[in-house]
């Protein structure tokens, strides 16, 4: 059982009389916009599990989290809500549909209502910010234009592209349902190998309505209707002021030792990483 007066008292919505449409698109502006997709506990060294209770305790406790955990506890709160929510296997592509199908490196969700089902997802990094009706088309929310077609690859499967100035090209899910715990493999995977990008890079990001606050590293970026703004955080101080201030996460749990050794593992690796990109671009 989860808490779901708490948890919805954190997305700043009231307890809906029935599980409308209205309500659902509410919920999931709401979680977008107040629970930030982040890896910050992975690079404090103390990744966490997957499942729902657990999930939704990080959200009531001010944090987020990636794809398992913010559609696993998003999942739940529907699910309490009387919503006819499936999970599914799902997987991010960078570039071109995966000729494999979905690898599990995502999960994503579809919810019936009124005839129709839709996908839901307040797990995709910078993606929607209102569910999307699974029929062929092209969506507009905001500043970002979104594609849904079936997937060539995967029968009964679903493919949802990105706009181009998204952190990802695609997602493509299969339509069968499966269990949350079915993930456990890939999310060993994601939150603890060095091969990881979840583990080489810290991020956050959250969504509204007019755009997406993008932090990888010391990168801090706004796209929205105006285009990309962006910054270098220089210091300890800005850096987790912007944690706070733009991501809404909450650091009381990170005492001072903690988070001098986060901030100077995250600019290190900047350093690294603007080094690289200046040898690079240097004339051979």
């Amino acid at each position: 059982m989860i808490d779901v007066d708490r948890y919805l008292a954190v997305l700043g919505v009231a307890r809906p009389a029935a599980p409308t449409a209205e309500a659902l698109w509410a919920l999931h502006r709401a979680q977008v916009e107040r629970v930030a997709y982040e890896n910050l506990d992975i690079h404090l060294g103390r990744p966490m599990g997957i499942g729902a209770a657990e999930s939704v305790a990080r959200i009531l406790g001010g944090r987020g989290g990636y794809c398992f955990q913010l559609n696993g506890a998003f999942a739940a709160l529907l699910e309490a809500l009387g919503y006819d929510v499936t999970l599914h296997r799902a997987g991010v592509q960078d570039e071109v549909e995966d000729p494999e199908g979905p690898g599990g490196d995502h999960l994503a969700l579809t919810v019936g209502l009124d005839g129709e089902r839709w996908l839901v997802d307040t797990g995709l990094a910078g993606g929607m910010y209102e569910p999307l009706p699974l029929r062929e088309g092209s969506y507009t929310q905001g500043p970002f234009t979104y594609a849904m077609a079936p997937s060539v690859v995967v029968p009964g499967g679903w493919r949802f592209a990105h706009d181009p100035r998204g952190a990802f090209t695609a997602m493509v899910f299969a339509p069968d349902p499966v269990e949350l715990s079915s993930f456990a493999a890939e999310h060993e995977q994601l939150s603890t190998s060095p091969e990881s990008g979840f583990v080489r890079v810290f991020q956050a990001q959250l969504r509204d309505a007019k755009g997406v606050d993008m932090l990888r590293g010391c990168v801090l970026r706004r796209i929205d209707a105006r285009g990309t703004d962006e910054r270098t955080i220089e210091s300890a101080e800005d850096w987790y002021d912007v944690l706070a201030g733009v991501f809404r996460l909450d650091l009381a749990d990170v005492d001072a030792r903690a988070r001098a050794e986060l901030w100077h593992r995250v600019h290190t690796a900047h350093r690294d990483w603007e080094a690289a990109e200046r040898q690079q671009g240097a004339p051979s």
